[in-house]
């Protein structure tokens, strides 16, 4: 906004359907990668030697439950409703978050705000004055007041870009490993030991290799991989409901949660590190807004990911 004659300068246009189905379907290939290959390792990674399920399947249900609503809270309810709506225009990820509250409170440690900042932000117009004694303007107050909360604030913006950076280092390497290892089940244990490592890594290196090209490359390379990855394990999960246990579909109750903590109990709680392992990968929905848009990959996550 021009503060002088008080016109908005530049303001984006909105994005056609045609740009925002084509930038879902990128994403699936940049955002989704890492979330739509969790089931490789999730029901493996929970069922520890001291657990086992019973004919009644009920450990099975618990499990199954505990994935259901895990991805339903923390992706769909968590992201897709809430977090995506807080961007930095248009970014996302734990900087765009702090830089966001530093232009509307006095937090930072550096000086951010540009003179013709504070007289936009200053400008109030009658009757549309907001209450001072909200949460948000006391909340605002407290944090200007007390610079150590200012430190715990930075403190957590560090911590949480950390998380994501070691997250982004560390579950390729497991998605990958975990994929070649279904070598073993071709191979003997003698050969196998010796290709399961050394494949991981060429694949790696051909993955990140890749990454200089740029989101919009890498989005349509890998789209339709991911694509063809969700329709397969979808068609797979669809057959095998009608197949083997057309009852499946109890397991979308919590009771069974409750049932597998109560049968398996100490295993049972040890075994919920592999639960969450459905979710990961799900902050890149927050982390890479930049390269999208809210409603693309909102678009994707509902309509093709958590279907699927």
């Amino acid at each position: 906004m021009d503060p002088e004659t008080g016109v908005l300068k530049g303001f984006p246009k909105k994005e056609s359907w045609r740009t925002t189905l084509i930038l879902a379907y990128q994403s699936l290939g940049v955002v989704y990668g890492d979330l739509s290959t969790s089931p490789l390792y999730v029901y493996k990674s929970t069922f520890a030697e001291d657990i086992r399920h019973s004919e009644t399947n009920e450990e099975i249900y618990g499990v199954l439950s505990f994935v259901f609503w895990t991805i339903t809270l923390v992706p769909l309810l968590k992201y897709v409703l809430i977090v995506l709506r807080a961007d930095d225009n248009g970014e996302g990820g734990t900087f765009a978050l702090y830089s966001k509250l530093c232009r509307h409170a006095r937090v930072s440690f550096l000086p951010n705000v540009q003179v013709v900042d504070e007289e936009i932000s200053a400008y109030k117009k009658d009757g549309f004055d907001q209450p001072e004694k909200s949460i948000g303007s006391k909340l605002k107050s407290t944090l200007e007041k007390h610079k150590v909360l200012q430190r715990v604030l930075l403190v957590l913006a560090l911590i949480g870009t950390c998380m994501v950076i070691g997250d982004g280092v560390l579950t390729p390497a497991i998605s990958v490993f975990s994929a070649v290892s279904g070598l073993e089940l071709s191979m003997s244990k003698e050969h196998h030991k010796y290709v399961e490592v050394p494949v991981a890594c060429i694949v790696l290196l051909c993955l990140f290799a890749l990454q200089h090209y740029g989101t919009h490359r890498v989005g349509f390379l890998f789209a339709p991989i991911i694509m063809t990855w969700l329709l397969c394990i979808s068609a797979i999960g669809v057959y095998n409901i009608f197949h083997w246990n057309p009852h499946v579909y109890q397991a979308l109750s919590p009771y069974y949660m409750y049932t597998f903590l109560k049968k398996t109990q100490r295993g049972g709680w040890m075994s919920l590190g592999g639960i969450l392992l459905c979710i990961t990968g799900s902050e890149a929905m927050f982390a890479d807004l930049g390269h999208f848009s809210q409603l693309s990959i909102k678009i994707a996550f509902t309509s093709v990911v958590y279907p699927s």
